[in-house]
């Protein structure tokens, strides 16, 4: 039984309005264009496919893209913009589609939503088994921002809009977080969702890899290829199938 929250009904129809900003081309086009380019003539298997932010227009650039997607009210909100593209509903971590793909990939934080660690190895083991020989597995995520939050404060702000207020609380033994969404509704009160995450470190995300089969091949700041460094908020990192 995965341990990912469950977006439900309600969730999904408020999803890509409340994801604007991740819409915008000057953020999506860059994730597109890498994708396509690493997908090559081949398929790709988006894990946790949601509402086909990357997964429609991937398709479009003439990919055969295919989505896992846990909750299907997200799929269903998929589907009402493009019908024709193949979603199982299932988990990440253990769902199988049928055939082989040159790219898995897996954007925006999602490999968090699975909240242990056994999970995410298992998700690591799950993409390894999509893959052909040479394929590459993508994942987007953050980097935990643990060195924002000193000694003696309980939460670490992350977006503060006068539309939403987010903040992330850690457990620094357990890896264990949290986001917290307070969002303006139309008669000017907030409602509040919060997001259970297990954060990981890119070290460690590799040796997930290694464990699949998969070796590093890549990690920029972003989808522009920016370097990782220190200083880095988020990375983008490329695993190959030996």
């Amino acid at each position: 039984m995965t341990t990912s929250d469950l977006w439900d009904e309600g969730t999904a129809a408020r999803y890509d309005e409340s994801s604007a900003a991740m819409f915008a081309p000057e953020v999506l086009d860059p994730a597109v264009d890498l994708l396509a380019d690493l997908a090559g003539a081949g398929r790709a298997l988006e894990l946790a496919i949601g509402t086909g932010r990357v997964g429609i227009p991937l398709a479009e650039r003439g990919v055969d893209v295919v989505g896992i997607e846990l909750s299907r009210p997200m799929a269903d909100q998929l589907h009402r913009k493009a019908p024709d593209l193949p979603v199982t509903v299932g988990d990440m971590a253990t769902t199988r589609v049928e055939g082989l793909f040159s790219l898995v990939y897996l954007v925006f934080n999602t490999i968090g939503n699975l909240t242990t660690q056994e999970e995410q190895v298992a998700c690591f083991a799950n993409a390894a088994r999509h893959l052909e020989p040479g394929g590459r597995f993508v994942v987007e995520v953050g980097v935990p921002s643990l060195r924002r939050l000193p000694p003696g404060q309980a939460a670490v702000p992350f977006d503060v809009s006068e539309e939403h207020v987010g903040l992330d609380t850690y457990d620094p033994v357990t890896q264990q977080a949290m986001s917290h969404h307070y969002s303006r509704q139309a008669d000017g009160s907030y409602a509040y969702f919060p997001h259970h995450f297990r954060y990981v470190w890119p070290s460690e995300l590799d040796l997930m890899a290694r464990l699949a089969g998969l070796r590093l091949e890549r990690r920029t700041a972003d989808w522009r290829g920016a370097e990782f460094t220190g200083e880095s908020e988020s990375h983008v990192s490329i695993w190959r199938k030996e």
